[in-house]
Order: structure tokens, then C-alpha cells, then sequence
């Protein structure tokens, strides 16, 4: 299947986006830190990319995007959301389901005011904190402290991206994380630890769009325990959903595990 691509001019930057050839209902794909859209190349280029309409777009300084215009603006959660929501509207999505990896499900979570088409959210590898839940949501990893370092040595580039996306590892993954703008990492983490955005504890336990939550059980950086025990409006099927054998990135280290699942997903909340 071949995917189109284009490239969106926001008031964050130049976006650059993938999608599929599919046309039913939009589902829009948020990455993390750092990552790009290629890494959800086997749900967009499977059975599921020819009946969705996938939307994967790269974040500002990111992937094939361009550097933010105003980095103090756009590298924050709030700021991603806000890019995001601009990329849907320029696309004339007015209804979408949303998945978001690690940083993107943080900014899923900071797309549910600001984006009222929002059919349901699916996030992975994101713990849902308050401030205040920062050292109980999250566990410590020899690699964390790089998630907010500007500036990468070529070790650094390597363990990031073997530890964030595990195996199969292909070299696509240390150039995308080569390319990042420095200034996302460290911009977006220090708001991040100065509680600005919404506090996430609290979206989740408020809201009433449908979100599933799905980890790995081999899971670096989160704490799988503290997520399965937070306060949930409209919890997916009533429960955490953890997928053996899978770390940081389930719906590529464990594809044939993660795919079944995304699918009854994307089925139940669905609006044909």
C-alpha cells in the first residue's frame, strides 16, 4: 500500500504528514519524543491503514517537519496539542479517533478541550500524572535524564533510540532521533517539570471520551502498576491492558499482539 505525504503550513512550523488511502474514519497518530511518524509504518501500511484514513504527522522539530518557529510556543505539551489540533483543522478533520506513544499520549490528553471531534483516545508508554505523581508514574532508567537533554553525543542518539523503540531496531531510528531539535527536548521537559499544561490526573478522571490504555509489560520508563491503579472517567473496557513480551513500544515490538487490540478499539468508538 502505498502512503501519501504532504507538508502543512501551521503557525507552529511547517508540518510534514503521512497518511493512508483509506477513507473511513480519521485516526490520527501521535509519536514520541524525539520519534517520528515512520515508526507507525506497520499499523499504516497493514489492513487497518486501507480502511482508516491514518493521519500521521511528524511534530514540530521533529522528523521531516520543520524546527518550530517559536520554540518557547510550540515545545510543550500544550503547544504540540495546539499543532495538532491546527493540522486536523487544515485537513478538515472535524471527527477523529487518536493514538499517541509516550510524549503523544501526553498531548492526546492535552487535545481533549481543545479538540471536541475527539472519539476516543488510545495512549501507550504515557502515564497520567499530576505534578505532584511525576517520581510515582514514571520508573528510574539508566537513559531517562535523556528524554530532556539538548544536546546528544553519538552514544546518546544510540541508546536513546534502542530504548525507546527496543527491537526490531532498524537505522531509520538513530537518524530520526539524530535530527531533533535539541530545543524540544529540553523546552518541553522543563514545562513539563513547571506543571505547565493541564494536570493529567485530572483530565482523566474527568473526561468522558473513551480511552484505552495499553503498555508494555516490559515497560522501561513507566510504571505499569501506578497506571493501573489511576482514577478513570470511561475507561476502555473497564481496565489497563498489558501486552507481554513488549516494552516502550508495543504497537512495534509486539505488532501481532498490539494490532487485535487497536482494532476492537478503533471498532468499539468507532461512528460509522
Amino acid at each position: 500500500m502505498t502512503l501519501t505525504a504532504k507538508t502543512i503550513e501551521t503557525s507552529h512550523g511547517t508540518i510534514h504528514v503521512r497518511e493512508t488511502p483509506g477513507i473511513g474514519t480519521p485516526v490520527l497518530f501521535i509519536h514520541g519524543n524525539s520519534s517520528s511518524s515512520a515508526v507507525f509504518r506497520n499499523q499504516m501500511e497493514g489492513a487497518l491503514g486501507e480502511r482508516y484514513r491514518m493521519i500521521a504527522p511528524d511534530l514540530p522539530g521533529h522528523g521531516q517537519s520543520g524546527d518550530a518557529i517559536d520554540p518557547d510556543r510550540s515545545y510543550s505539551m500544550e503547544g504540540y496539542a495546539d499543532a495538532m489540533t491546527e493540522v486536523l483543522e487544515q485537513l478538515g478533520v472535524e471527527k477523529a479517533i487518536v493514538f499517541g506513544w509516550s510524549l503523544g499520549g501526553h498531548i492526546g490528553l492535552e487535545m481533549i478541550d481543545r479538540f471536541p471531534g475527539m472519539l476516543g483516545l488510545m495512549i501507550t508508554g504515557t502515564p497520567p500524572v499530576s505534578p505532584a505523581e511525576v517520581g510515582d508514574g514514571f520508573k528510574p532508567s539508566p537513559h531517562m535524564g535523556l528524554a530532556a537533554k539538548q544536546d546528544f553525543t553519538d552514544e546518546d542518539v544510540e541508546n536513546y533510540a534502542h530504548s525507546t523503540c527496543g527491537e526490531p531496531f532498524e537505522p531509520f531510528m538513530l537518524d530520526t532521533v539524530a535530527r531533533t531539535d535539541g530545543r524540544a527536548r529540553r523546552l518541553m521537559f522543563e514545562k513539563f517539570s513547571a506543571g505547565t499544561g493541564k494536570d493529567q490526573s485530572v483530565v482523566v478522571a474527568t473526561a468522558t471520551v473513551p480511552l484505552a490504555v495499553v503498555n508494555g509489560i516490559d515497560e522501561p520508563f513507566v510504571n505499569t502498576d501506578f497506571v493501573s491503579k489511576v482514577k478513570y472517567a470511561n475507561l476502555w473496557e473497564g481496565e489497563t491492558h498489558l501486552i507481554e513480551n513488549s516494552g516502550h513500544a508495543p504497537f512495534w515490538d509486539a505488532q501481532d499482539k498490539f494490532d487485535p487490540i487497536f482494532a476492537r478499539f478503533l471498532e468499539s468508538v468507532d461512528q460509522k
